[in-house]
């Protein structure tokens, strides 16, 4: 838009009508004041300012312009019918002017200078979004260079551990296997074992990373019955943790079209972290049913160390830990984000309740019947699901 500042009316109407009659949006305003309230509104590609005004002239205006950032991209072109010599257009320019044009004003002239200045603004315009858009390009660059590097930070302890006390318990194992009782040996051997497993929950949290960036991560899509899904997932987690009382409030018997085996995956992360982020507690509660869209819902609720509102949202991003749990528990960040990626693959969605201190609901929902997944294959197939 382009602002015509004259005190005189007929001027105004007669610049304004050449100018929309070449396509060009226009506004005005008859004294600097009235201008620079406009100007503090609305934004304008070119303003076209009179010199000569009662009150605060065309100089005064562009001085006062001068300090506004929002209009440093903005043309200014001085008309005045007096006081054409060096001197005071050269005080013009000083002002911020960029052109100067003397009355009787040749449209032409004109003209092409607004076409030119209003090009300019609007390339002005483009580079800077250009700009903004590099920027924030480098940054969100930056920031994912620094969680790479906190990753394979996190990556390289975490591994290292498992694989530093696994060796050092074969070590022990291996330097008493002749001499130590049948028990010492046995329990040796047993701690080497947890260990690998550790080693080996890792790495395949990394594999199921790699596989879902890549879009090759797949689901064995078939129709399974949910109550002994969950009995069998129960059973699993309670053999890796006896001493844990895992309280089933109410459970649905309903059929599932879905990828067992992952959703197992996902429902065993949601209990082993409940136990492992609730250390004062031997309490964990599972609710499951299905609402009025044939929606399955399962709820895993924790009495342990919760998680503040403002961390809730980032909670399921690849790589991201809550500090404070990020210094007393270990973990590489990726079990929520393997989770959510598995249970939309399904067409459903994750989320979490909770309030530091307070423990931590975590959900997950499904459609029973596969949602808008291809319900005419056969249920035993395997199928690539990309992203």
């Amino acid at each position: 838009m382009i602002l015509i500042v004259d005190d005189k009316p007929e001027n105004l109407y007669s610049l304004k009508e050449v100018l929309e009659l070449n396509n060009f949006e226009v506004d005005t305003a008859q004294s600097g004041e009235e201008a620079l309230k406009k100007i503090l509104k609305q934004d304008y590609a070119l303003i076209i300012l009179d010199v000569q005004m009662p009150g605060m002239d065309g100089f005064e205006v562009a001085d006062t312009l001068s300090g506004y950032s929002k209009t440093q991209n903005t043309s200014i072109i001085f008309l005045s019918a007096v006081n054409t010599d060096k001197s005071f257009i050269k005080k013009g320019y000083a002002s911020g002017a960029v052109d100067y044009i003397t009355k009787p004003v040749d449209i032409d002239i004109l003209l092409l200078k607004v076409k030119t200045f209003h090009r300019l603004y609007e390339q002005t315009q483009k580079l800077t979004k250009i700009q903004a858009a590099l920027e924030e390009e480098i940054e969100f660059r930056k920031l994912a260079e620094s969680k790479k590097d906190e990753f394979i930070s996190i990556a390289s302890h975490e591994l290292k551990t498992p694989v530093t006390s696994m060796k050092a318990y074969l070590q022990l194992l291996d330097s008493v296997i002749d001499d130590a009782d049948t028990e010492t040996r046995r329990d040796y051997l047993k701690r080497s074992l947890t260990q690998l497993d550790k080693l080996t929950s890792l790495i395949t949290d990394l594999l199921d990373v790699t596989k879902i960036e890549s879009g090759k991560l797949q689901l064995n899509m078939k129709e399974f019955d949910f109550q002994e899904f969950l009995d069998n997932t129960i059973d699993v987690v309670h053999k890796i943790h006896p001493e844990t009382n895992i309280i089933v409030e109410t459970t649905t018997h309903v059929k599932v079209f879905g990828d067992a085996l992952r959703l197992e995956q996902v429902l065993i992360n949601y209990l082993t972290n409940a136990i492992k982020y609730a250390p004062q507690s031997n309490e964990v509660f599972i609710n499951a049913h299905v609402n009025s869209d044939g929606m399955l819902n399962v709820r895993v609720k924790d009495h342990g160390i919760g998680i503040p509102p403002a961390m809730q949202d980032n909670i399921f991003e690849k790589f991201y830990r809550v500090e404070e749990a990020s210094k007393n528990f270990q973990g590489l960040g990726m079990g929520l984000y393997i989770c959510a990626e598995i249970v939309k693959m399904h067409g459903g969605e994750v989320g979490v309740v909770s309030e530091a201190n307070q423990g931590s609901e975590f959900y997950f929902s499904i459609p029973i019947n596969g949602g808008s997944l291809d319900q005419t294959m056969t249920h035993s197939e395997n199928i690539n699901i990309s992203q």
